[in-house]
């Protein structure tokens, strides 16, 4: 009987080693914040100058890849807890990766409703405006530190979507142009325009912008880098975002 306790405490001391060997590999901090009611779970892995953000609930191959990026390397990582592309928002449905410049948010919040009663919209953008700051403070590095999102794409959209706002750009003829990568700091674009991917700089506020996040990056003056890829395209993701945290690390 007594060999039996002993084998017992044993076995129960072992399985709670493997449990917090399995906590501490894992090594998460979870909890969630949110931007005027738009939901997003944060995993913290340690800290780090990297955090990571996925907006678009539908493009499932970058959060398939920044679930699995996040538990193995350091870093906090935002993900948008909805499934769909547009979320709910007021009366209507909303892209949230247009809502981060009082212009964008107003064309926006027009794309699903256009009988807006003009009180009932002002309102709106007035609590958008009010929460806007917050989110993002929670958002974005501490200087110097770099905010990288991940996007796929699947109706077309395509680098060349984006020379028009561009300051510079690296076009690779090998490469196709619906994977390619956004920055907002030249630091970095002269980093990573010798690189294999597709690659444009983006580093000059326009006044009448359409409100994605890397607009307000460059207002508040942050190193943003959106990854971009074809919808299904995991290994090139990977190897993109993983050839950005190479040539970027230590800045």
């Amino acid at each position: 009987m007594l060999i039996f306790l002993k084998m017992k405490r044993i076995a129960l001391t072992v399985c709670i080693f493997y449990l917090l060997s399995i906590n501490i590999i894992i090594g998460l901090e979870i909890k969630n914040i949110s931007y005027c009611g738009i939901s997003f779970e944060v995993l913290r892995n340690n800290s780090s100058e990297i955090s990571y953000i996925l907006i678009h609930g539908d493009e499932e191959t970058a959060r398939m890849l920044l679930n699995n990026h996040i538990k193995k390397n350091n870093g906090k990582a935002f993900i948008i807890k909805s499934k769909t592309r547009e979320v709910p928002f007021g009366p209507t449905i909303v892209d949230p990766n247009r809502l981060f410049s009082n212009i964008g948010a107003k064309r926006a919040l027009k794309n699903f409703k256009s009988d807006w009663d003009g009180n009932e919209l002002n309102n709106l953008l007035i609590k958008l405006e009010e929460s806007r700051e917050n989110f993002l403070f929670d958002i974005f590095p501490d200087k110097g530190g770099l905010l990288i999102a991940l996007h796929n794409n699947f109706r077309g959209y395509n680098v060349k979507d984006e020379l028009n706002d561009s300051e510079l750009y690296s076009i690779k003829k090998d490469e196709n142009p619906r994977d390619f990568i956004l920055c907002t700091n030249a630091n970095d674009y002269q980093k990573l325009k010798d690189g294999p991917y597709n690659i444009v700089l983006q580093n000059r506020m326009k006044k009448n912008n359409n409100g994605s996040l890397s607009w307000a990056a460059i207002k508040h003056r942050v190193r943003y880098i959106n990854i971009e890829t074809r919808l299904g395209w995991l290994s090139q993701q990977r190897k993109m975002l993983q050839f950005v945290e190479k040539m970027l690390k230590n800045n």
